[in-house]
C-alpha cells in the first residue's frame, strides 16, 4: 500500500530564536526550509501522524513514532480500514483485522485472498524490507522522500507565527504549480524541527505533523502465538 511516498510534497540546521525576537530573524523562507528538513533528518527519533488523499479518491493515514535504527511501531491504515504496525529485530509485523487484508490482497491472485482468514487479528511477520509498508518505519528514507523533489520547497514565503500542538512555530507557505497551497511550520524554539506539512486544494490534499522528536521507540516484539509468517504461509498455498 502506498505510505511515505504519498504523506506529503514538503520537506545544518540551528535553532530558532527563544529571546522573543523575529523567528529566523535575517534568513529567508527557504533558508529556513531547507534547516528544518536537515534538524529532522538529524533526529533521533519522531513521531508522524497524518493522512493524505490518493489519485484514485481513498485516503492513506499514517499514526507512527519511528527512530533511526527503523525501530518503529504504531498503525497505517487505507480508507476505513487500518493496521497496527511494528518494526523490530529486523523484522516487520503488522497485524489487521479481515477487513484489512481482504482490501490489501483483493488485486492479488486468489491463492492469496484465500489466506485472508488465516492472516486475519494476527501479527503478520515479513521481511524487514518489505516495500508494501516498511517505507513507513524507515524514518531517513521516509525524510528523503519528503524531500526529494527539493523545488517544492523552495520559492516559499513566510507567514505568520503560530502554535502546533503547543509549539511555537513560524509558517512557511508556497503556491503550487497545480493551484494547491502547501505550508510548513518550523518549531521556533530549540531545533527548527518541522512540527506540521499540509496541503490545500489540488488532487492530493493531506495534512502531517511531527512531534516527540528524540523520544525512545522500543516495541516489543509479538508473542510467537500471535504471530504468523507470511512467506511460509506463502509456500504452503502454491
Amino acid at each position: 500500500m502506498a505510505t511515505a511516498s504519498a504523506s506529503v510534497a514538503l520537506l545544518a540546521g540551528c535553532g530558532g530564536s527563544g529571546d522573543g525576537s523575529k523567528p529566523f530573524e535575517g534568513q529567508s523562507a527557504d533558508q529556513v526550509a531547507a534547516k528544518a528538513v536537515e534538524a529532522t533528518r538529524e533526529a533521533r527519533s519522531m513521531h508522524v501522524k497524518g493522512d493524505t488523499r490518493q489519485e484514485d479518491g481513498s485516503t492513506v493515514t499514517i499514526d507512527v513514532s519511528v527512530d533511526r535504527a527503523k525501530n518503529c511501531q504504531g498503525t497505517i491504515g487505507t480508507g476505513d480500514t487500518e493496521a497496527e504496525v511494528r518494526y523490530t529485530g529486523s523484522t516487520l509485523y503488522l497485524r489487521g483485522d479481515r477487513q484489512y487484508w481482504e482490501n490489501a490482497l483483493k488485486q492479488q491472485p486468489g491463492e492469496a485472498r484465500e489466506m485472508v482468514p488465516e492472516l486475519s487479528d494476527k501479527w503478520v511477520r515479513m521481511p524487514g524490507n518489505d516495500a508494501t509498508t516498511a517505507g513507513v518505519c524507515d524514518k531517513q528514507g521516509f525524510v528523503a522522500a519528503m524531500d526529494q523533489d527539493k523545488s517544492r520547497r523552495q520559492g516559499m514565503k513566510r507567514a505568520e507565527t503560530s502554535e502546533v500542538d503547543g509549539e511555537k512555530a513560524l509558517k512557511l507557505t508556497k503556491e503550487g504549480d497545480g493551484g494547491e497551497t502547501l505550508a510548513m511550520y518550523v518549531a521556533t524554539e530549540g531545533e527548527p524541527y518541522i512540527l506540521r506539512t499540509t496541503t490545500e486544494g489540488g488532487e492530493n490534499p493531506g495534512s502531517v505533523t511531527f512531534g516527540d522528536y528524540g523520544e525512545p521507540v522500543a516495541p516489543e516484539q509479538p508473542p510467537a502465538g500471535e504471530t504468523v509468517d507470511l512467506k511460509g504461509l506463502g509456500a504452503r498455498s502454491s
